[in-house]
């Protein structure tokens, strides 16, 4: 969906990015990831123009962004801000149409289309007809969303989306992102400073320095295949929790004891869910057995929070 080729941002002799190259593929989330200045944002914004590149190529849906009018590429690519970017002065309504009106929408399908939109991001009717000031931090960001989402563009960039949250509405949100059905079917890339964030949300992380890219892969590569001394360091400080969200219950499937029978009655996740996913479900269902299903196969696991922390470790001393 994305082709990324050679790209570089340079103002004067400053090389805020040089010469980087990827891909993203369809339905996939690629996190840009690394400390401020590396260059992250400024890829993003080289997406859709909002900064030119000093040289390099773009595709988007096989299509070169450089030969669109910059308004007319915008307009099919969604966009979220890490402070929301809603117009103060415009009602929620009117912020979240702001596209469709642009695109010559009617007003029943922008209105079925918002409606739709914010029931599946949890909140009230009521707040159309109200200001931004008078939302929280988290229903701002949600209508950030929301407005990013009106045109079903089957990209979506988002910009620090949750940094500017508090630790709880962050969490929350960001669970509520991994669920949301809208996104599961759009092709995001997303800039964090979070590592753990990256690690929770991502399918491939591209982690940057100083404009470089310096590894491309899933949450595990980096973790397990570092490229080099730089990105290894950047993992060490958390690792633990990484390795818990990076390794999924697939990875671990030969290691997990054969199931036992009479386990209708507890609990069941899919097989494709993190080792953090696997452990909450036991601390939140206050269950002794968990079941594990592996859809593809056809396959089901019983296994106690004793077993499943045996096959992580198991793992672990493996690699």
């Amino acid at each position: 969906m994305i082709k990324v080729k050679n790209l570089s941002k340079h103002y004067g002799s400053a090389k805020a990015v040089d010469d980087i190259s990827f891909e993203v593929a369809e339905h996939e989330n690629l996190i840009l990831l690394g400390t401020s200045g590396c260059g992250k944002t400024t890829t993003l914004k080289m997406l859709n123009r909002l900064v030119e590149p000093t040289h390099g190529e773009i595709f988007i849906n096989g299509k070169n962004v450089n030969q669109q009018p910059p308004e007319q590429l915008r307009r099919g690519i969604g966009y979220v801000l890490q402070n929301n970017g809603l117009f103060p002065h415009y009602t929620i309504a009117e912020n979240i149409a702001i596209v469709p009106k642009l695109l010559k929408w009617d007003a029943k399908r922008i209105n079925t289309r918002m409606h739709e939109l914010v029931e599946k991001l949890h909140l009230s009717v009521n707040f159309l007809n109200h200001y931004p000031n008078q939302l929280s931090g988290g229903q701002q960001q949600r209508i950030g969303l929301a407005r990013a989402l009106m045109a079903d563009t089957p990209v979506l960039l988002m910009d620090e989306p949750f940094g500017a949250l508090d630790n709880i509405t962050r969490g929350k949100i960001q669970a509520e992102f991994k669920q949301l059905d809208e996104l599961q079917r759009k092709t995001i890339v997303m800039v964090t400073h979070d590592v753990q964030e990256a690690f929770e949300l991502g399918n491939r992380i591209a982690l940057m320095d100083q404009g470089h890219l310096i590894q491309l892969g899933t949450p595990a590569e980096l973790l397990f295949n570092p490229a080099n001394e730089f990105v290894k360091e950047f993992m060490q400080a958390q690792r633990l929790q990484l390795e818990l969200k990076a390794l999924t219950l697939d990875d671990l499937w030969s290691l997990l004891p054969p199931s036992f029978k009479n386990t209708h009655n507890y609990p069941v996740i899919d097989s494709s869910n993190n080792v953090w996913a696997a452990m909450e479900a036991f601390k939140l269902q206050n269950a002794q057995v968990l079941n594990i299903k592996q859809p593809e196969k056809d396959e089901k696991k019983a296994i106690t929070f004793e077993q499943l922390m045996s096959a992580f470790y198991a793992y672990q001393n493996k690699r």
